[in-house]
């Protein structure tokens, strides 16, 4: 029997990743030859780094990202005023990762026919992440493009710079066998594999907002905000050695956790010990993929992994919880590579 036969995969909607891959190699030694002595590599892997104040000082980390085709929700429903959280959202939880603090947040939309209304929900969406996460709105850019994009649809990215002393870098760097892994809830889908979930749940808003199988409207749910992490993981760094964060957005688990270990440490993940959100489910149901696959494409319940000391783990949670987040042990690191689920 083959096993494959029912199932619809990110490939199957039109996402490659190999191809990102592949670009990557590809342009590293184009960026490589443009950096100077202020670059500095190898100290994360969710922002990049600028040094401003020589060895021991200040260093800028910056990030940039777009909401990809979530947007289409937004536009074809006409619900355009959260997906600017969602922006905000995709570029400050990676570059809080790093323990930097967001200062500032720039836009970018582009439309086929600029409608004032529209953007201004866009731009709202936008203020509202950057008051979410305690950085300011500096400027922008609109771009009308006629004839580059359908009747009512746009494109939304962002870029954010922020600001951490050098020794308080998270960098994974201290992560090794026996570390604990604590996990703070995401608020849903996010913002990544929404070309597998427009695949599976299809583009029809009207009937999406009309099913309420899971309680509400199914439209609400695909289109709630990206959880915005900066305050709490600022607030946590405060109190407690975190060792390593990782932004649980494209690849899931099984990419983004190991980007903070060093070589020769995985971890070991218990996917019971956690609440799976009901969309996770129904889209488990719809695609007919194993767990691995899934844990490889949503963040399924988790949007930001924290590694931490064995020792601190019940407190990190206690504290965690204390801030608003819903936060678990999820796992531990062990010798070896990647993900076991």
């Amino acid at each position: 029997m083959d096993n494959n036969k029912n199932k619809i995969t990110y490939a199957d909607a039109g996402v490659d990743v190999n191809r990102g891959y592949e670009s990557v190699a590809k342009i590293k030694a184009h960026a490589a030859s443009t950096f100077n002595k202020n670059v500095l590599q190898g100290l994360g892997s969710f922002g990049g780094f600028y040094s401003l104040d020589g060895e021991n000082g200040d260093v800028l980390v910056a990030g940039t990202d777009g909401v990809g085709t979530k947007l289409k929700y937004a536009f074809l429903s006409g619900k355009n005023d959260t997906v600017g959280i969602d922006c905000v959202a995709m570029c400050v939880n990676d570059i809080v990762c790093q323990g930097a603090k967001p200062l500032l947040f720039l836009d970018y939309i582009a439309t086929g026919r600029i409608d004032p209304d529209v953007v201004a929900d866009i731009v709202k969406g936008v203020a509202d992440g950057c008051k979410q996460s305690g950085c300011a709105l500096v400027g922008g850019e609109t771009a009308e493009m006629p004839s580059m994009y359908g009747d009512g649809e746009y494109d939304l990215a962002g870029f954010s710079v922020g600001l951490v002393k050098r020794d308080k870098i998270i960098n994974g760097s201290g992560i090794k066998p026996g570390c604990a892994l604590v996990g703070l809830a995401s608020s849903g889908l996010h913002s990544n594999g929404f070309s597998l979930v427009r695949k599976l749940l299809g583009e029809d808003v009207e009937a999406l907002d009309k099913d309420r199988s899971l309680g509400k409207s199914l439209l609400d749910i695909v289109l709630t905000p990206t959880h915005l992490y900066v305050k709490s993981v600022l607030a946590l760094a405060d109190k407690f050695e975190i060792l390593g964060l990782a932004n649980i957005t494209g690849g899931g688990f099984i990419e983004n956790i190991p980007r903070i270990f060093p070589k020769g440490v995985g971890c070991r993940v218990d996917v019971r010990s956690f609440p799976r959100p009901d969309i996770f489910s129904l889209l488990a149901e719809k695609s007919g993929l194993e767990n691995k696959e899934l844990y490889n494409t949503f963040n399924m319940g988790i949007g930001m992994v924290a590694a931490i000391k064995p020792d601190d783990a019940d407190a990190f949670v206690k504290a965690a919880t204390a801030l608003g987040e819903k936060a678990y042990i999820i796992g531990e690191t062990v010798a070896g590579e990647g993900v076991i689920l």
